[in-house]
């Protein structure tokens, strides 16, 4: 399969995936099951940084002080569109996309400025699988997995979040869906820039590390500290560790 071709199925295919399967979970499980979902995309995304995407970025960039100069600058850069509403939509202290609470009040948010930052977010997903995809198919393919790991119980939020604004189930489902639709914009638009200038490469993989390093440890492991019992703590870092885990067999079986 050409590199197009897996850029374009893996774009589409996890788009829809993620909203499909969020759709599904907090309808079978509810919020309460999310947590599991949560520390396992915590495993993932982590591992899909320093098990593949800085291990490739430092082969094709040969330096690593350029290399960890993008990722602060990535992480800094997404701290920023954080506040400005624009990486995860929220402008409340207390955000139920980022706590996935159950039913309740919208607290003012509006299901557009979901729909948005929502969109923006695919978009720039889509961006960093391409990147990873132009350097190597192997690369391509965890990244795009670390990314539909932390997508779902994202997306558990954000269709909480527009039932919340008084959208029904279907069309919450279907916002969404149009939503997911942006990876694949962003994937071929990044396809065609980035084909054309390789040096851009390193760079984009630099900041698809930062990207999750920063929502693994900025959005999502805050919430596991609010369960601080034993049991609660042992569970948190066995999923951790199978997400982890699930990269370092993905990388191996894929490599083969």
């Amino acid at each position: 399969m050409s590199t197009l071709a897996w850029i374009i199925t893996v774009a589409l295919a996890g788009g829809l995936l993620s909203v499909v399967a969020a759709a599904g979970i907090t309808y079978v499980m509810g919020v309460a099951g999310v947590s599991v979902l949560i520390s396992y995309a915590i495993g993932a995304l982590l591992g899909a940084v320093f098990l593949e995407i800085l291990p490739h970025g430092l082969e094709h960039v040969g330096d690593a002080h350029r290399m960890a100069g993008t990722i602060l600058f990535g992480i800094l850069a997404f701290f920023v569109l954080e506040k400005l509403v624009l990486w995860r939509h929220c402008h409340h202290d207390q955000c139920e996309a980022h706590d996935l609470q159950p039913a309740g009040h919208d607290h003012g948010r509006s299901g557009l400025l979901i729909l948005i930052g929502d969109t923006f977010h695919n978009f720039v997903d889509g961006i960093l699988i391409a990147a990873a995809f132009l350097e190597d198919t192997q690369l391509g393919i965890v990244t795009a997995l670390a990314i539909i790991a932390h997508e779902i119980p994202q997306e558990v939020g954000d269709y909480l979040i527009l039932l919340h604004s008084g959208y029904s189930r279907a069309r919450a489902l279907a916002f969404n869906l149009l939503s997911s639709l942006a990876t694949l914009i962003g994937a071929l638009l990044a396809y065609f820039a980035l084909s054309q200038l390789q040096e851009w490469i390193p760079a984009m993989l630099g900041l698809a590390a930062a990207s999750m390093i920063y929502v693994a440890v900025a959005d999502l492991i805050p919430g596991l500290h609010k369960r601080t019992e034993l049991r609660a703590t042992v569970q948190q870092v066995a999923l951790i560790a199978l997400g982890v885990g699930s990269i370092a067999v993905a990388r191996a079986l894929i490599g083969e």
